[in-house]
């Protein structure tokens, strides 16, 4: 039987995830509302006027010093032997902060397809947080989707272009699905030999960036016996413990909102004492709880490798996707007219939700397949 609860191991992994975070983003959870430009100022304006799309030294410091990156990594590998619980567990707790770090790409998605790959050369410097990777797939790409073939390899090297790959800006090493003589290969790939532009995206906190290939030395690491199924295991990794992180914004905005109505006076009194926004709220108290049981099993099954595993994550993605934008829409609706400000953090949670809620297939892809899963297409 799945056990949902966190465990004592995972509740400590939060707690020194939380305060690396409130250390080095200064977010003050414990304060009412008092947080004008905090959020804003830390988590998107300095990307906006600099050149450093990422706080890389809050990277290095989740990475390396905490040692996150190597969570799913076994121990002979240089990592920790952990699995998707408390990966899950982190991405629950980065997307509580929004903070802009590539663990999605590097620790999530490029990790997870080099160890489906049999890879072992590359995984101790991404277990160690030496070495930064993604994924060089749409971040729209979904589980079941047919393998990509816009990028070819032959003669040692890639031609091709790969558009809207997250966390490209900043990654050093490219995981890249590309077609080959023999057929479909998986493929690693300096990131300085490629063409990386950065693209328009609606959040700011996750970019995206096209990625082209124009002669680029490659090495093979995965043939047609495995790139598939590599790919196919990357993706639904990814998409599992992404509804965690949509579960920690949906967390988020929900205790935000509570908080705020709390401490708001209208007509003398709390405007959360007001019976119309208790019912909004406790409505969005049971998707939540819905959603964290959703993510939980997912993250569990990916732990145990049960054959419910693309059931589990078809569940949780169509589920944390939908709560997530809902509890950001309804964040900023009952924060009144401060939570349409730039100066409320609402803003980059909405963003994140809507954005999430593309990545790794839309919910209505994930509820499709869940059907085809469960023989219920007509």
């Amino acid at each position: 039987m799945s056990d949902l609860l966190y465990s004592e191991v995972e509740e400590d992994l939060r707690a020194s995830v939380r305060d690396l975070l409130a250390d080095r983003a200064r977010a003050k959870r414990d304060e009412p509302y008092n947080r004008k430009l905090r959020r804003t100022l830390v988590a998107e304006l300095p990307r906006m006027e600099s050149d450093q799309p990422y706080d890389l030294e809050l990277w290095r410091a989740l990475a390396a010093e905490l040692g996150t990156a190597g969570l799913a990594v076994p121990e002979e590998l240089g990592g920790h032997g952990a699995s998707a619980r408390e990966v899950a567990v982190v991405m629950e707790e980065l997307g509580r902060a929004v903070v802009p770090v590539p663990f999605l790409g590097s620790t999530v998605l490029a990790t997870s397809a080099l160890l489906a790959a049999g890879e072992t050369e590359l995984l101790p410097q991404l277990a160690a947080g030496e070495l930064t990777g993604t994924l060089a797939v749409p971040l729209t790409t979904s589980p079941g989707a047919t393998f990509p073939s816009s990028t070819r390899f032959a003669d040692g090297v890639l031609n091709g272009r790969v558009g809207t790959v997250a966390d490209a800006e900043v990654a050093e090493l490219l995981v890249v699905p590309a077609v080959g003589p023999d057929g479909p290969g998986l493929y690693t790939v300096d990131a300085k030999a490629a063409a990386v532009t950065e693209i328009t995206a609606l959040d700011l906190t996750r970019r995206l960036a096209d990625v082209g290939f124009e002669n680029a030395p490659a090495r093979l690491v995965a043939g047609p016996d495995r790139a598939p199924a590599a790919l196919e295991t990357a993706l639904t990794f990814g998409a599992g413990v992404l509804a965690s992180e949509q579960l920690g914004v949906a967390q988020w905005c929900l205790d935000e909102t509570v908080s705020y109505v709390k401490h708001r006076y209208q007509f003398g009194r709390p405007i959360g004492s007001f019976q119309a926004l208790k019912h909004r709220l406790a409505e969005l108290y049971l998707e939540l709880v819905g959603a964290r049981a959703a993510a939980r099993y997912a993250a569990d099954t990916l732990a145990t490798g049960g054959p419910d595993v693309p059931v589990a994550v078809a569940v949780a993605q169509s589920s944390c996707s939908s709560v997530a934008v809902h509890a950001a829409e309804e964040a900023i609706q009952l924060h009144g007219g401060i939570g349409m400000t730039w100066e409320h953090p609402a803003h980059l949670y909405l963003k994140r939700a809507k954005s999430s809620e593309l990545a790794l297939g839309t919910p209505g892809r994930h509820r499709a397949r869940l059907a085809t899963l469960l023989d219920l297409a007509p």
